[in-house]
């Protein structure tokens, strides 16, 4: 129904009350009943974040060069924690992006543009090579671009296999990608052996670690047996990781490293026909939140590597009685072995997605996976205390599948 503008503006008392009344329907996401979305770390990172966000939430990141300093500023000291954590050799360079969707683009772009330059044609269309489980972000970048893309089947641990990926390859190939990790699996992909492959074929590799990129570092620091996935790996040349997953930073932000200056030179669109001047961005976007950079400064700054890796503790911990919790009900099971805070539940012997529709009529937003079945969750510190509760519900929602003879289940797989 289209609704009309109020002729009389409304008072702040009314529309915060009606705020407060229109998320009576939404999901419960403070008690840990929707499995994505949101974020939550260790106690005060939720509200410096908050904080600094609302300190900023005027000024305008595009602007950050000419009229606001201080934004530019902290975009370089988050970008320099970026390169810092992730291996970074001398001249590598990074970008304050607004998105996992918005770095990933900038990578495919900046890959194509300069795969283009050194075959010197400026119309070829190239190919990305890429498991079934990378995001679907580099489908939608390679649609906007017109490039192709060319999925190949995981292996049995649910990581990348390279030998099916490189029998994808040929002379078209701009672009590997492999996640650290994966978001159906929660799995890293062999990046070791994806570095290698790129090397002897001569192919970028990108290492979408949007939603791992900020905690990983710290899990291995806290002794878990973390990969090495970023530019210590001979064969990365760009990375993309998002600050408002694990980074714990209030949304927008994310961020995108290139190996060298030379790389990165391709990401930049400059424009001068117009009457304004040159116009010259390192980001899809244009206008940018300065409340986003702001909060992302003070949420790393607060939590500093002490910080991130209590966080890491906590997240793990969790996650290991969640396992243990899962693998301890007769039938159910983990598919494959995630390496961070991502879930997917498999059963042998119900409809997981009956089982879903039973959670959901309890109130919890079910994550699903289509292929194996599951359901999929990622964690985060909102799920700490709802464990048992799930576990609970989970167990009821079995029993009363197997009582219903064989329901066939209605509910859709999206994201």
């Amino acid at each position: 129904m289209r609704k009309t503008l109020p002729t009389k503006g409304r008072g702040r008392d009314e529309l915060m009350a009606e705020l407060k009344a229109l998320k009576g329907n939404d999901t419960d996401w403070q008690h840990g009943r929707a499995p994505l979305y949101v974020f939550r770390g260790i106690p005060g990172t939720y509200e410096i974040g908050r904080d600094a966000f609302v300190e900023y939430f005027t000024e305008n990141a595009l602007g950050a060069k000419r009229a606001f300093n201080s934004i530019k500023r902290m975009e370089d000291d988050v970008v320099g924690f970026g390169l810092d954590l992730f291996h970074a050799p001398e001249g590598a360079v990074g970008t304050f992006t607004t998105g996992g969707t918005e770095s990933i683009f900038l990578a495919v772009k900046t890959c194509r543009d300069w795969s283009r330059r050194q075959r010197k044609d400026k119309q070829h269309r190239g190919n990305l090579v890429m498991p079934v489980t990378a995001h679907p972000a580099f489908d939608k970048a390679a649609q906007i671009m017109d490039l192709e893309v060319r999925r190949v089947p995981h292996g049995p641990d649910f990581r990348a296999d390279p030998k099916a990926m490189e029998a994808a390859i040929d002379a078209d190939t701009i672009l590997l990608v492999g996640s650290a990790p994966n978001f159906s699996f929660g799995t890293i992909d062999p990046i070791a052996a994806l570095g290698e492959l790129a090397q002897k074929r001569g192919v970028w590799l990108h290492v979408d670690a949007c939603v791992g990129g900020y905690v990983a570092p710290f899990v291995k620091k806290i002794g878990y047996p973390i990969p090495d996935f970023d530019f210590a790996v001979p064969g990365v040349m760009s990375i993309s990781a998002d600050l408002h997953k694990f980074g714990f930073c209030p949304k927008p932000a994310s961020t995108v490293f290139y190996r060298d200056q030379d790389k990165h030179s391709a990401q930049a669109f400059v424009f001068e026909g117009w009457p304004n001047g040159r116009y010259a961005t390192e980001t899809f976007a244009g206008t940018r939140a300065g409340g986003g950079v702001a909060a992302s400064w003070a949420t790393m700054n607060f939590l500093g590597v002490e910080g991130y890796c209590e966080t890491a503790k906590r997240l793990m911990a969790m996650r290991d009685g969640f396992v243990s919790a899962i693998e301890s009900i007769p039938g159910l099971h983990i598919w494959g072995k995630p390496d961070l805070t991502i879930v997917a539940i498999g059963s042998n012997d119900v409809d997981i997605h009956r089982v879903a529709e039973e959670l959901a009529g309890k109130g919890w937003l079910p994550g699903l996976l289509r292929e194996p079945k599951a359901l999929h969750m990622m964690m985060s510190l909102i799920h700490e205390d709802s464990r048992a509760t799930y576990v609970a519900d989970l167990k009821a929602a079995i029993a009363t599948v197997k009582a219903s003879s064989g329901e066939k289940a209605k509910i859709a797989v999206t994201y």
